[in-house]
């Protein structure tokens, strides 16, 4: 009786690993040509920004006023990003009106913002981070638009078609 409960796991267990050695045997060892193409895909990584870090990121105008954040990246055919869509107000995601600004509008800074504010009656100046903290950053910190916060809730609301 032992001697077949054995033997069925044992031939279970069998049926089990089979598959997964056999994964491990299809690989083909690596070329040097793919070596080579991984290196170099990872040296691209800082010329180039990650669009997933865009999304959520702060949008502000000239004179350091947050005025919404990032929240859509629109590409064309060629994968370009021509337009952004930019949500403004709102508060907790409720009441927020997305709004489209061409790429090329947008200038971007690696910097924090900084802010000029008076404390009894001194003006210090604070900053989001560390001068060093961006240096190995894939993306801005933020971006700036010529525009108020007002102009862009009277621009018509963006909608997607099906």
């Amino acid at each position: 009786m032992y001697a077949k409960c054995f033997t069925a796991a044992l031939l279970g267990a069998t049926l089990l690993a089979a598959p997964a050695l056999a994964e491990n045997a299809k690989a083909p060892p690596a070329s040097p040509a793919d070596h080579q193409a991984q290196a170099q895909q990872k040296t691209f990584v800082g010329d180039l920004w990650r669009g997933s870090k865009l999304i959520g990121l702060n949008v502000y105008n000239e004179k350091n006023e947050k005025i919404g954040d990032i929240n859509e990246l629109l590409l064309d055919k060629q994968g370009k990003v021509e337009t952004v869509v930019i949500g403004v107000g709102g508060f907790l995601g409720m009441g927020e009106h997305d709004v489209a600004v061409k790429f090329s509008e947008l200038k971007w800074s690696d910097e924090p913002v900084r802010s000029t504010t008076t404390s009894a009656n001194r003006p210090t100046t604070t900053t989001g981070a560390g001068e060093n903290a961006r240096k190995d950053r894939y993306y801005p910190d933020h971006a700036v638009l010529n525009a108020s916060k007002e102009q862009l809730k009277s621009m018509p609301e963006v909608k997607y078609s099906k």
